[in-house]
Parts: structure tokens; sequence; C-alpha cells
């Protein structure tokens, strides 16, 4: 049902939301390709955490090279001829130059940008993932990629405002916005297939998932 509404869903939101767990998750249970974002091959990422002004431009420029890679990839392959799931929009790649470029690397960034024309094919449905800035840094710890271990909390404020602003504004393809503050979709089934029962009712272009606090066992 989710396929046939939705044939290519795209799942967004700052660092440590679960974007990656919940696309695994949702591309093994609806038996459908698979996109995900490779942060572990950027050779700069672990130097702009923990520098963030000398390293943000390669490192954007990296992660755009590399999004484009993967979205020609797609299209020359055929890959969305049968349904996909993805952990990242190509435009996201815009937000995080916003956000950690100087003025006149930003200029520099638009430049290349405008050169190369970047292409990419719309999803028919944007997942949203949504959580507190102290939420996302508890997750970053506990998985304790090495590439993250400088990761600050005052960067997760500044990436989920950023992002905030971003889906404000966005009207490209129909959202779902969702509060994953205290769901886990990686390890609880019951969150996972709640999020799925939402997804086929969901009607308009925009709609809201929240779910109140919860005990684990």
């Amino acid at each position: 049902m989710i396929l046939e509404k939705y044939h290519y869903i795209a799942i967004e939101g700052p660092v440590g939301a679960g974007k990656t767990s919940l696309a695994q998750n949702m591309a093994d249970h609806l038996e459908c390709a698979l996109m995900l974002e490779r942060p572990e091959e950027n050779p700069f990422l672990e130097k702009f955490y923990s520098d963030r002004s000398c390293y943000a431009l390669p490192t954007q420029l990296f992660f755009l090279l590399q999004r484009i890679d993967q979205f020609r990839y797609v299209t020359q392959a055929d890959v969305l001829s049968k349904p996909m799931i993805s952990d990242f929009l190509l435009e996201k790649d815009q937000l995080f130059a916003r956000m950690t470029l100087n003025k006149s690397e930003y200029d520099l960034y638009q430049k290349i940008y405008s050169q190369i024309q970047p292409q990419a094919p719309s999803p028919d449905l944007v997942i949203y993932l949504q959580a507190s800035p102290e939420k996302l840094l508890e997750r970053i710890k506990r998985r304790g990629s090495t590439y993250e271990k400088n990761i600050s909390e005052d960067y997760l404020y500044k990436l989920s405002s950023s992002y905030t602003q971003f889906f404000h504004q966005y009207e490209k393809t129909p959202v779902i916005i969702v509060n994953s503050e205290n769901l886990n979709f990686a390890n609880n089934t019951a969150d996972f297939n709640l999020l799925l029962q939402r997804l086929n009712q969901m009607r308009g272009a925009r709609e809201y998932f929240n779910c109140g606090l919860r005990e684990y066992l």
C-alpha cells in the first residue's frame, strides 16, 4: 500500500535523528532499493567536527560530489524503475553550506554548485525526523562513531534550527514531520509499525506524527 502511493521516499533530519536505521528497516520491510549516505568515506568530516572553521569547505564539497555521484548512478542504472528509500535529500547540501561556510566560502561553493548544476529525482514523500539536541547527542554518543566523537551540542542546536527553517519553507513534495524523541524505529517493532500505519493513512501535503513519552523495557 505505501509503495503504491510513494514510489520514492526520502528520510531526512539532523545527525542522530535515526534516518539510516529507519531507511534500512523500511527498505527491508517493503523489499525495495536503498540509497544511504556514506559519511564515513569523507576524509574531512572528523576534522570538521574538531575545527569547523578550517574544514567546512572541503567537507561540504566532498559531500556535494559524493551525493551527485550517488544520484547519477541511481539515474543511469535505472534504480528508480523500482521503489526506493534514501536517507537524504540532495537539497540538504545547501542547508549545510549555508550553516557552516563563511561568506567567501559560500560564494565559492555557490559558483561550483551552479557550474555542476546537480540533478536529483524528487521524492514522492519526505519523512522528516525531529529530536531535541540533547537526544541527538545522546544517540550519537551511544553509537560511538569515531568521526562523530567531537560533535558539540551547540552544533546540534544550530543544525536542528536550520532543519526546522528548511522544512518550514519546503513545499516540493509531501512531508510528514515525525517527533522521534521517544520513538525507536530500529529496535521497537510497535513504533515502526505505528509509523507505517500513519504513512498509509496520510492524505495531505504536510502532516505531523508525535507520540508522548513511553517507557521501554
